[in-house]
């Protein structure tokens, strides 16, 4: 199976080498289990990662366009699958991958990180720590195994979105949160990189790391 970054070229990621192990899973040292916010595209086993930790079972949304989503009770249920809700140049309100909008239009929509919100930063002893409050654990299978999950899982028919399966569809969608775990590690933020729930957490190293763009 090749490595992450040789599946991202643009992410220069190297394997954390302190870890602990919960119920099966690798976790960072310096990660606490009430940390864990797993995200990632349709398809990419966020579930499966969330039941082998014995996570909170209910899945939560966040709009990181909104001031203050860091906040959000969403979040206070840990660790806990999470989908983003992202902002889009030409669209006022964020969507999400599988909103209808993004859906259809996903050709043409890119990313808008200028309007991507993020937590205050610590400036006091006794001020909260909003940027390293969470572990944001991506999620980020290669598409073609993407692919050949929900294919499967669409002949189980257990999910909507599995109806349409679009192989160029599910690249951008990877594509996207790799933008996201990239721009949300460049501002300080706590992420790891998985391609499988199984496989141990990696981190991207800020040494070759490229912006990941939509083609």
């Amino acid at each position: 199976m090749p490595d992450l970054d040789d599946t991202y070229p643009y992410l220069h990621l190297v394997p954390i080498e302190d870890l602990w192990w919960t119920r099966g899973v690798a976790l960072a040292r310096e990660e606490h289990f009430g940390q864990i916010l797993v995200t990632g595209p349709p398809g990419s086993g966020k579930s499966t990662l969330i039941r082998h930790l014995g996570g909170w079972p209910e899945e939560g949304y966040i709009d990181i366009s909104l001031n203050g989503w860091w906040r959000a009770k969403s979040l206070a249920f840990r660790p806990r699958e999470i989908h983003l809700g992202l902002p889009f140049e030409g669209h006022r309100e964020a969507l999400s991958l599988f909103d209808e909008a993004w859906l259809r239009d996903w050709r043409r929509l890119r990313l808008d990180r200028t309007r991507i919100l993020l937590p205050p930063r610590k400036r006091r002893f006794y001020s909260a720590d909003w940027r390293h409050r969470f572990v944001f654990e991506f999620l980020l299978p290669p598409p073609p195994a993407i692919v050949a999950d929900r294919t499967e899982r669409a002949r189980l028919g257990t999910h909507p979105i599995d109806r349409r399966i679009d192989a160029g569809q599910i690249a951008a969608q990877v594509r996207l949160y790799a933008q996201v775990a990239l721009h949300f590690h460049r501002q300080g933020m706590i992420v790891h990189l998985r391609e499988r729930a199984e496989d141990p957490p990696q981190r991207i190293d800020d040494h070759g790391a490229t912006e990941p763009h939509l083609t």
